[in-house]
């Protein structure tokens, strides 16, 4: 039971049983068991008379109704009740034998007095004794309290919950980019304290953000200066020296306008409820990478519409499969949907990503040779870009290695 609610709610149950049972018992022990014999003074008194009547005249006893018999009624002694009646008999100054019996099948129990004449008085002795069911009365009694404890207290531990579900709620929104959405200050004073810090450390959070964005957009654009002198200086060296300068100037330029482009796409939006045919997109972006040269072929294409942004779909799925064209050896697209969803997967026959190196391969200007040797031109922020798309429009993506070698990415969204 690792809910705080249900951890809540049976702490409260448990508590207010307890207290009710303690409670009970010390009802119990105060008050005392009630004795009986003050309850049926009134019965004994009636038996005394009736003996006595029966005694002094007993054919006109007879004669009125009274049972009198030769032998004491049958059944089972209560000796109980047999010594508590010879008692009061023996107070009240006579000494006879008496019994009371009970029968099985039969309400109530019998008196049984012996007279003079060693006739018996037999007479009706109701019973005091406690229903036969109490123990499903009790039992009945306790399943109600349980049933009712248990419904006060899985409300007031709603109550006493609902501000950490609208925590909960409140961090389940968390945008693309990392900031919480406002909470509205309302509620008791703990609550509103609490919405109101989130609020701040929103706003810090998303302040903090902005500031990197721009940090690392201005660094992008100062560095064309720079490099745009040492391109021209460039022209000026030996030829055995001026395209090694060249080639690093142009990775330089490559990891500014991937850096610039990153940064645009953390802080832009676009709206939501543009319907996207995925299928046709994905036909459209292999037949232009054929066009350009590089291995690249979909397979399979179901039938699918997703809701996004159509450009920025476009480039992160066009930067998966060039990822997987140009590093993996070629790229094998197919989009299938299931349950809803529209998966598509990219694989490669390329070297694949060593499995210690998987989660890191989604950062910023990842590579995963140390080294940083490059056989193709890139800056490592592709799969950044299209991660962070994708993420914007409510999709997921995860990597892979293929058992037989290479590298399998797999993209899945939401059908509009």
């Amino acid at each position: 039971m690792t809910s705080l609610r249900m951890r809540i709610a049976l702490l409260l149950i448990v508590a207010i049983i307890t207290v009710v049972g303690l409670a009970t018992l010390a009802a119990v022990s105060v008050i005392g068991e009630p004795e009986p014999e003050g309850g049926l003074q009134p019965v004994l008194r009636q038996v005394e008379l009736l003996a006595r009547v029966a005694s002094e005249n007993g054919e006109r006893a007879r004669a009125a109704g009274i049972d009198i018999r030769d032998q004491p009624a049958a059944g089972q002694q209560d000796a109980k009740l047999t010594r508590i009646l010879g008692n009061t008999l023996r107070d009240r100054g006579a000494a006879p034998a008496a019994v009371v019996t009970s029968t099985p099948g039969r309400v109530g129990k019998t008196a049984s007095v012996q007279l003079p004449d060693s006739h018996w008085l037999v007479v009706d002795f109701p019973d005091f004794s406690p229903p036969r069911d109490a123990w499903f009365v009790l039992a009945g009694w306790i399943t109600l309290i349980v049933l009712g404890v248990t419904v006060v207290a899985l409300y007031f531990t709603s109550v006493l919950t609902r501000p950490l579900e609208m925590l909960q709620a409140a961090v389940a929104r968390i945008g693309p980019d990392g900031v919480l959405a406002p909470l509205p200050e309302t509620g008791s004073g703990e609550l509103r304290a609490t919405a109101r810090a989130l609020n701040h450390l929103s706003a810090r959070l998303k302040a903090a953000m902005e500031g990197r964005m721009r940090l690392v957009a201005a660094a992008g654009h100062d560095l064309r200066t720079p490099m745009t002198r040492l391109r021209l200086r460039a022209e000026f060296l030996p030829e055995e020296d001026r395209e090694k300068w060249l080639n690093d100037l142009d990775e330089l330029d490559r990891i500014a306008d991937s850096a610039i482009s990153l940064v645009r796409e953390e802080v832009q939006s676009q709206d939501l409820s543009e319907p996207v045919a995925l299928d046709r997109l994905l036909k459209e972006i292999v037949s232009e990478l054929t066009a350009l040269k590089l291995r690249a072929r979909l397979v399979s294409a179901d039938q699918a519409c997703v809701r996004a942004g159509a450009l920025n779909l476009r480039r992160a799925l066009r930067n998966l499969i060039v990822n997987a064209a140009t590093h993996g050896k070629g790229a094998t697209v197919e989009l299938q949907t299931s349950n809803g969803q529209a998966i598509v997967t990219i694989s490669d026959d390329g070297p694949g990503i060593p499995p210690e190196l998987l989660d890191k391969a989604f950062e910023p200007f990842f590579r995963v040779d140390p080294a940083r040797r490059q056989s193709v031109p890139g800056a490592g922020l592709g799969l950044a870009i299209a991660k962070e798309i994708i993420d914007r429009y409510g999709g997921t993506i995860t990597l892979a290695n293929r058992p037989g070698g290479g590298l399998v990415q797999k993209i899945a969204f939401n059908r509009a």
